[in-house]
């Protein structure tokens, strides 16, 4: 490490939910950039770059993400802070951020000549301590979505109890019994019944809900 000073830095882990390339079972997704100079040019890595004088925070998570993926994100939070020593040739500390994309809208993202998205359990070796990242990233909204309403980001403003517990199934990566899961989600007092049904199906049309959102459920950025 040469004596130049610390540099900051914004990094954004952004999930998603898309079909796995293999079994087609709803599964999470993150976009990585390819490095297109050293170190570590031609590996794989999460998108973000140099703190900007003129930029705050989380308008560099933000601009990491649109100029990324093209999309916007309704949840974006401050992850961590990394600054081991040893993670770069130059002293970097990274503000890591990450961010949920809706299903309905992921498909509309932009995939660069150095943009790939990639299930975020197989995931390439990446460069400096992004795989340390990624799995903290990883552990945080599998933690989270256990005790709070966070899959709401992935879902459309009305949804059925089966497309939630469709988005805790991907996120948790196992099989949840269908009627202790809606016993428990009801028991939450955070889903209200829109007195609609979901349209088009060849049985019952199940029920649609959305979630009651509170002060303390707002979008932490």
């Amino acid at each position: 490490m040469t004596d130049q000073g610390i540099e900051l830095a914004v990094s954004t882990v952004i999930f998603a939910l898309r079909p796995h390339p293999t079994t087609g079972e709803t599964t999470l997704w993150l976009p990585l950039v390819r490095r297109i100079r050293q170190p570590h040019e031609g590996r794989w890595a999460l998108p973000g770059g140099p703190l900007l004088p003129d930029e705050d925070l989380a308008a560099s998570a933000r601009h990491t993400l649109e100029r990324t993926t093209g999309l916007s994100s309704s949840y974006l939070e401050q992850l961590y802070s990394f600054g081991a020593v040893d993670r770069s040739p130059q002293r970097v500390v990274s503000i890591v951020y990450w961010a949920l994309v809706r299903s309905d809208e992921v498909a509309g993202a932009v995939d660069g000549e150095n943009v790939q998205w990639c299930v975020a359990d197989e995931i390439p070796e990446l460069a400096f301590d992004h795989d340390g990242i990624v799995q903290y990233a990883l552990n945080r909204l599998r933690a989270k979505i256990t005790y709070s309403p966070i899959a709401r980001f992935f879902l459309s403003p009305e949804f059925t109890l089966a497309e939630l517990r469709a988005v805790h199934e991907a996120v948790l990566v196992k099989r949840i019994d269908p009627a202790n899961f809606r016993r428990q989600a009801l028991a939450t007092k955070t889903l209200v019944p829109t007195g609609s049904q979901l349209t088009g199906t060849s049985h019952r049309p199940p029920a649609l809900y959305r979630f009651q959102v509170t002060s303390s459920d707002r979008n932490p950025r």
